[in-house]
């Protein structure tokens, strides 16, 4: 409803939170469906069958969710919540957003390493810099966002990324412009909000970050 009491209808990209009632993006928010035996499951992919119920991407939203048991409000039946909900969503985003990485890294539009991604800075082909969340201060800034719009995101440890880049650490990562990167940035940007210890933002360059 809307303030004048009159139903607004959706906008076929967005959705209402069930916590703060909230109309926004469908990129800002993590779609729930009730599956087998009544138990809410996480679709990250959006592509299960059922209605969805839809939550933003915050920790402390979800934890209200949860705690004021609006999960069986928004499917309007009762409902199971399985231990570990919240984790398991952190931890389902880091898998896409690992995946992502790789998907574009293999489309010739991701590098890795200090130089690599120093030149591609400096040839403005960047437009995403991904650093590790527990790589060395002093090490990343030497790098830094790029202008016009460009994105950081800091939320991946060395180890993630590493598998995002097939080795077993990496520190430095930078994105091309097109294919899969701005499903990197969304899906970076909702991991941001369930992580208790995110050490860094996905954000656009003029927010400082922990990294900057």
């Amino acid at each position: 409803m809307t303030r004048g009491g009159q139903n607004k209808k959706l906008d076929a990209s967005e959705r209402r939170c069930i916590v703060t009632g909230d109309t926004q993006p469908k990129s800002g928010l993590i779609r729930f469906v009730v599956g087998p035996d009544n138990q809410i499951v996480p679709d990250l992919l959006e592509k299960l069958p059922g209605r969805g119920i839809w939550v933003t991407a915050d920790r402390h939203v979800l934890e209200a969710a949860l705690k004021k048991g609006l999960f069986a409000r928004g499917a309007k039946q009762a409902v199971t919540v399985p231990d570990g909900l919240i984790d398991d969503v952190e931890a389902g985003l880091v898998r896409r957003v690992v995946e992502l990485i790789s998907l574009t890294r293999k489309g010739s539009r991701a590098v890795m390493g200090y130089e690599k991604v120093k030149s591609w800075l400096m040839q403005e082909r960047a437009r995403v810099l991904i650093q590790a969340s527990d790589g060395s201060i002093r090490g990343k800034s030497k790098l830094r966002t790029p202008e016009d719009n460009g994105v950081f995101i800091g939320i991946l440890t060395a180890q993630e990324l590493g598998l995002a880049f097939g080795r077993e650490n990496v520190i430095h990562g930078a994105l091309a412009a097109g294919g899969l990167t701005k499903r990197v940035v969304e899906e970076a940007a909702k991991l941001k909000g369930l992580r208790r210890n995110a050490g860094g933002n996905a954000t656009k360059k003029g927010l400082r970050t922990t990294d900057e």
